[in-house]
């Protein structure tokens, strides 16, 4: 079993890729989407090299056993008795097993509230400015970052007298605050950033529920400064929604 271990390594982990690329959209909880293509192109190279891997095993193995035969008949006309020292797959090699299987058998999940907890309150170094007018009829979808550019930056305060709808996940602050929260990501998770809206007016859902809230902007503090992050919305409307296909926020 040993012998076949380096193809073992590699089939686990073509298989893990395709099957979070190929049969699901589990790879978007890691990487933007724009990468599916490159995952699927390793993870058939993985398939293609642990299929090369086990021949050459099966034909080291064949060789092995001729050269033995060949062995033992000189050591019985010579008596002599040699040792044999065969290559193996070192043990400790054994341990890559776990994260390929764990990915292939229980995918972890997108990044949560733990993630935007941790982030430190980052946002655009854009100045403050006016922005297009929103799009007529009420509520307006809008992504969390569309939001807090608005409620932060916007000169015109288009964000009054509107209603607006955003879908996210919870995350709770201290004194019962909680917040809407999403994460962009440019690459991958571990380039994630948090924007994180606090809602008023509803009582807080369990940690990491997605929900889809809907309400009117709460003016906040003086427009690019401290006091106006996070920004604020009044809620008119808290529905508890699927985690979508792409967790992340889009840029």
């Amino acid at each position: 079993m040993r012998r076949y271990g380096p193809a073992l390594l590699l089939l686990l982990s073509g298989a893990a890729v395709l099957r979070i690329t190929v049969f699901s959209d589990l790879y978007l909880r890691y990487v933007q989407s724009g990468l599916k293509v490159y995952l699927i192109a390793s993870g058939v190279l993985l398939l293609t090299l642990a299929a090369l891997s086990a021949v050459r095993a099966t034909r080291t193995h064949d060789y092995e056993a001729e050269d033995e035969e060949l062995e033992e008949d000189h050591d019985e006309d010579h008596g002599h008795d040699h040792g044999h020292n065969h290559h193996r797959t070192p043990r400790i090699a054994w341990l890559l097993t776990v994260p390929a299987a764990a990915l292939l058998l229980f995918p972890p999940p997108a990044l949560g509230s733990y993630s935007a907890d941790r982030e430190a309150e980052q946002r655009a170094a854009q100045g403050v400015g006016t922005f297009p007018a929103l799009p007529s009829g009420d509520p307006v979808a809008l992504t969390l970052g569309e939001y807090t550019s608005r409620a932060i930056y916007d000169s015109g305060k288009s964000l009054t007298g509107r209603t607006v709808r955003m879908t996210g996940f919870v995350t709770r602050g201290d004194n019962g605050t909680w917040y809407l929260a999403r994460l962009l990501i440019t690459c991958c998770a571990a380039d994630a950033s948090t924007y994180k809206i606090e809602i008023k007016g509803a009582d807080a859902p369990v940690n990491d529920t997605w929900v889809t809230v809907t309400g009117t902007w709460h003016p906040k503090g003086k427009l690019g400064s401290d006091e106006a992050w996070p920004p604020v919305l009044d809620s008119t409307s808290v529905k508890t929604v699927k985690e979508p296909a792409n967790p992340y926020e889009r840029r």
